[in-house]
């Protein structure tokens, strides 16, 4: 609820705060002294058009602060969590909106700056104004099949059916998903056995490129150095090679090592250079056969390289992805083969989540029609007290195309005049009779999805007596939900409030100035009775204020 209102330089009001409390609060005062004031500075703050002429003459800037009060899951607190805006819980929401005289405004919500469209949302849920131009809260029709539901209480068969449309949307996406696969495979389909078919015959492994790629360096090399091994091996192991010289030389040595010393030591070196000629032959044929330079191997080499490399660029991967996009491509033939079973499949199962929402979507659409009734009753209760006797109200329910909400659109109509056709509230009422009309709804709906704080300007304009009465009593009946804020020149109406504030006008040292006064009890019959005079306050009028206050 609100808690606080300060005004700083709005029109006639230099500073001023007002604290208020629960339950049903008046606002009473002559004509002109101001109390449209109130109701402008309180729509800056709800988010309304930022007009320089609400700024006091001769001030800069005009400021509005207001303080709610309300619980942790209000939708006004998860709104401020969804924009990232802190909150303590517990703690206040305080809303502040500052507007230069030369143009330009500022929005701060808990002292974060917000944009006008963000203010409105929030303040949208904090308070319902209804006044004599009122085309929000009730009057809006996208707002009353949430209205009905919550005056009905279907608040679980609504999330049921949330949660079964939410399930039929998806079984339908993944049907569309996979009947348009399947129809790009379709038509894809003898490109794609053709790549299964060369991509199979290929057989390619991962890692093989690199393979072959290091045996055809290999081979190139050793094709290279062929001559010249040739060459090496002839000077080492051919008749007259570097060996078979060593070998003749030891053996005819070792016929003679014994006639020297020297001799002797020759023999053992030479031995020694014969085994060491020996693990060089050794060696030589290991390098001869590990770079084979077998033209037609080398030939077979390059040419399966080749084909890897070019199938590649073909499907435009790397070598070593061939094997997996085989692999994924004979998943995809495969999944044509039974892509019609599946998509048979697919198909009965968005049927069945079709059949579950529009089973439990009647169900909701049964419970609606008969709130729909109830409502209709509830409302038409208080019609004739508040001297819309000859009015009728009626809730439609009329089918609609399905959504997470059901299928049904639902509008509250009236018609005024017997015989006149029904039609929107806010089509063919005005003035006070809308505001009446918006009260009857009110009292019927009682707490249902209400803002915290609903104010009502002037509602008991045109009317008096015991319609007046009527209208004091709803608004009471109405403020044991709720916080009720009521700008009145009824008598009947304000003495039905907890709470009354006089706003009155006054001039000082030529500067004129609106002030809201709290007023006691004394000063509240005083103040009614004026209302029931005029200027001059007579005793009967004082004893027909307390008779007043008394109920």
């Amino acid at each position: 609820m609100l808690t606080l209102l300060d005004i700083r330089n709005i029109v006639l009001i230099e500073a001023l705060a007002v604290d208020f409390a629960g339950g049903l609060s008046v606002l009473t005062g002559e004509t002109g002294a101001g109390k449209s004031i109130l109701l402008d500075a309180l729509g800056l703050i709800l988010g309304g058009r930022a007009d320089t002429g609400l700024v006091r003459s001769g001030a800069d800037a005009a400021r509005v602060t207001a303080e709610f009060s309300v619980g942790p899951r209000h939708p006004a607190r998860q709104l401020l969590a969804a924009n990232d805006i802190d909150g303590e819980a517990g703690a206040p929401i305080i809303v502040r909106r500052q507007l230069k005289a030369d143009g330009g405004s500022r929005a701060y919500v808990n002292d974060a700056p917000v944009s006008a469209a963000l203010l409105r949302e929030i303040g949208a849920t904090l308070v319902e104004i209804h006044g004599q131009s009122d085309d929000r809260g009730l009057l809006a029709a996208r707002g009353h099949r949430a209205l009905l539901d919550s005056f009905a209480g279907l608040a679980a068969e609504v999330a049921a059916v949330r949660g079964a449309w939410a399930a039929w949307q998806a079984a339908a996406a993944a049907e569309t998903e996979a009947a348009a696969r399947l129809v790009a495979d379709q038509r894809d389909r003898e490109w794609l056995d053709h790549a299964v078919a060369e991509l199979t015959a290929l057989n390619a492994l991962p890692g093989e490129e690199a393979e072959l790629a290091e045996a055809r360096a290999a081979m190139q090399k050793g094709a290279r150095l062929t001559d010249d091994l040739s060459a090496v091996e002839t000077l080492l192991s051919g008749r007259d090679g570097g060996t078979e010289r060593l070998a003749q030389a030891a053996r005819r040595l070792d016929r003679i090592g014994g006639e020297h010393p020297l001799l002797a030591e020759a023999v053992e070196s030479l031995d020694r250079a014969l085994i060491e000629a020996g693990e060089a032959e050794e060696r030589l044929a290991a390098a001869v056969q590990a770079l084979d330079a077998d033209p037609a191997r080398l030939e077979a080499t390059e040419a399966r390289l080749f084909e890897l490399r070019a199938m590649a660029r073909k499907h435009r991967v790397e070598a070593d992805a061939l094997a997996e996009l085989a692999e994924t491509l004979m998943a995809r033939a495969a999944a044509l083969v039974a892509g019609e079973g599946g998509l048979k499949a697919l198909k009965a199962a968005t049927a069945t989540a079709e059949a579950s929402y529009r089973t439990l979507a009647t169900v909701l659409g049964a419970a609606r029609r008969a709130a729909a009734a109830r409502l209709d009753t509830a409302v038409a209760a208080e019609l004739a007290p508040l001297k819309l006797d000859a009015a009728r109200f009626r809730t439609v329910v009329a089918p609609a195309d399905a959504g997470p909400d059901g299928a049904e659109r639902v509008e509250f109509e009236i018609s005024t005049n017997p015989g006149a056709p029904f039609a929107p509230l806010i089509k063919i009422a005005s003035g006070g009779e809308l505001s009446r009309f918006v009260l009857a709804l009110k009292v019927a709906l009682a707490a249902t999805g209400s803002a915290g704080t609903i104010i009502f300007d002037e509602i008991d304009r045109g009317v008096g007596g015991a319609v007046a009465s009527a209208i004091g009593d709803r608004l009471a009946r109405l403020a044991e939900a709720t916080q009720v804020l009521v700008v009145t020149h009824s008598p009947q109406v304000a003495a039905r409030g907890a709470h009354q504030w006089r706003i009155a006008k006054a001039v000082a040292d030529g500067v004129t100035r609106t002030a809201v006064v709290p007023l006691s009890a004394a000063e509240r019959r005083e103040e009614i009775a004026r209302m029931l005079s005029g200027a001059d306050v007579t005793d009967e009028a004082r004893a027909q204020a307390g008779k007043l206050l008394a109920r």
